[in-house]
């Protein structure tokens, strides 16, 4: 039998530290195969943030599908409370964008305890991301609505950590015909009520184009005096 015990005793040679370069990293994860990723819920969908007079609106869908073609769910909320005056959207696979949550609001929560005040929307957007860049959370596009003492902000946060700020973003599978409808609509300094009216507009212009988005929407009105989300049918609101 071949000893395969490992002789400490003399140096060891270049060769033997040598590992595959191809070989999933510390911190990596191995890639995904096809047929694993058709396995896996999506959110496919359109999210929508605009700034407003009043703070800020955010608007996303509530269709869920496996691979893109299948609708495994119609009645996901994809907006989420993380702070108390800021909300996330879920953009993406929905474990990795739950995941995202998740930490966000653990981070969140540590901050309040440790220092005995609220983390100001920039270093929130900041720590988000951080996370999208250097976390496992697969790819998420989501948005950041929030209100502080400096104002009311909207930020989109894409899947290599970048940040975006913007009067209004919009992300996800339906953005090219969300985009247009909420472009023609906008006005600087809406109020809530106006804002929710055309993010509804424009997310139903997307649901009747893109098999990701559709089945009724989430609002998530975002003030000084906190978060509320509601989910309609687009008959209730338009």
């Amino acid at each position: 039998m071949r000893d395969t015990t490992p002789d400490f005793s003399r140096p060891q040679t270049a060769d033997e530290f040598q590992t595959d370069p191809y070989e999933p990293e510390v911190g990596s994860l191995p890639e995904q195969s096809g047929r694993d990723d058709e396995k896996v819920n999506k959110t496919g969908t359109t999210t929508i943030g605009i700034t407003t007079s009043e703070g800020v609106v955010i608007a996303t869908d509530m269709r869920a599908s496996l691979g893109g073609r299948f609708v495994s769910n119609k009645n996901v909320q994809k907006v989420e409370q993380i702070h108390p005056t800021a909300a996330l959207t879920l953009v993406g696979s929905v474990g990795g964008a739950q995941s995202f949550i998740r930490s966000l609001r653990a981070e969140v929560n540590l901050y309040e305890a440790r220092r005995g005040e609220e983390m100001s929307m920039q270093a929130l957007s900041t720590l988000a991301g951080n996370f999208a860049r250097g976390g496992p959370f697969f790819a998420i596009n989501p948005i950041l609505g929030g209100v502080d003492e400096k104002g009311h902000h909207v930020y989109s946060i894409d899947p290599a950590g970048g940040v975006m700020k913007d009067d209004y973003t919009v992300t996800g599978s339906g953005l090219t015909v969300a985009y247009g409808t909420l472009e023609d609509r906008y006005e600087d300094d809406m109020s809530n009520e106006e804002a929710r009216e055309v993010a509804a507009a424009s997310i139903k212009a997307a649901a009747e184009r893109d098999t990701g988005s559709g089945n009724g929407i989430f609002l998530a009105e975002v003030t000084s005096d906190g978060v509320d989300i509601q989910g309609y049918d687009f008959d209730e609101l338009l």
